[in-house]
């Protein structure tokens, strides 16, 4: 049977079939009973996007399915997603954020394989954004864009809690920091810009504070383990759950803090009488200068100056 000669589909009698499939797709994902779709499922709801996409102007709604694609998402993410995030804070919101972006991808996975016919033939001509960048977009910048700043205070609290010793979720935090990383879709400025230069910030201030207070009760030696290792610690986090990039800026910071900045716990070590170094070398100057100026000193001036540097 020809395009011509088969039943036209209209948009929304279409329409309604294919909700059927996204509503059972929300309700998997809501934890709501039913079962999984099979293989004959599947290809109806392919078959008939596939058939909207065919038929002859003014019957061909790619244009239509591809925008009620988009809206899906958007519906399903204003309707359920962001309430649910609204209601949660702190350790609890990024339980529910990496739940909601597991599901979110699934979402995407299932609704791009029923409107695969799209993505293969209608997108590549128009040079649209595919089917999988359109659902990934949709989450950036409706949920995204709106919690990033809660879910970054978060998890930096977490970070400093743990290096005040305490026990926290290491596999958390790694996929909640793999979110900032996924939705750069490609790069990554949404890690760097929106999660790691706070972190860093965070990291200089926090150990400033621990070099202020370390240099009241260590001595150099002391000082110095335990630079070593704070250095190792952050080599840690890094190896559990922070970005591999991060490395190198994190650890900079730590040594700058600690051990390079002109206020920092070690200058003032070196500065203060628990070293000697800066100290004697004032006074070696100070002898090598007498000893030389013969003909203006005595005997007895060099002979205080060596007591004096003795």
């Amino acid at each position: 049977m020809t395009t011509s000669e088969r039943e036209i589909i209209e948009l929304e009698a279409g329409w309604e079939f294919m909700q059927k499939g996204i509503t059972k797709l929300k309700n998997i994902l809501e934890g709501i009973s039913e079962e999984q779709f099979n293989s004959e499922e599947y290809m109806r709801f392919y078959e008939t996007v596939y058939k909207m996409c065919t038929q002859k102007p003014p019957h061909d709604y790619s244009q239509q399915l591809y925008d009620r694609y988009r809206e899906s998402f958007e519906e399903y993410i204003t309707s359920m997603v962001l309430p649910a995030l609204r209601e949660k804070h702190d350790e609890f919101m990024l339980r529910e954020l990496v739940k909601r972006w597991g599901n979110h991808k699934i979402m995407v996975r299932w609704l791009s394989r029923f409107f695969n016919f799209l993505d293969r033939y209608f997108i590549p001509r128009r040079s649209l954004p595919a089917l999988n960048e359109v659902g990934l977009m949709c989450f950036r910048d409706l949920v995204y864009q709106e919690i990033k700043n809660n879910v970054r205070d978060a998890v930096i609290t977490l970070i400093d809690r743990e290096r005040e010793g305490e026990q926290i979720d290491r596999v958390l935090l790694k996929s909640v920091l793999g979110i900032f990383v996924e939705i750069g879709m490609g790069n990554m400025d949404a890690y760097e810009i929106d999660f790691e230069s706070a972190m860093l910030e965070d990291t200089a201030s926090y150990y400033s504070r621990k070099a202020a207070s370390w240099i009241l009760e260590d001595s150099c030696p002391d000082y110095m383990l335990k630079i070593e290792e704070c250095l190792k610690q952050e080599r840690e986090r890094v190896a559990h759950y922070l970005h591999s990039s991060s490395e190198q800026k994190l650890l900079e910071k730590v040594q700058n803090e600690l051990l390079e900045k002109e206020h920092s716990g070690c200058h003032a070590l070196l500065r203060d009488d628990k070293h000697v170094t800066g100290e004697g070398t004032s006074l070696v100057k100070h002898a090598e200068d007498a000893a030389s100026n013969k003909k203006a000193e005595k005997k007895d001036v060099v002979g205080a100056q060596e007591q004096v540097f003795l």
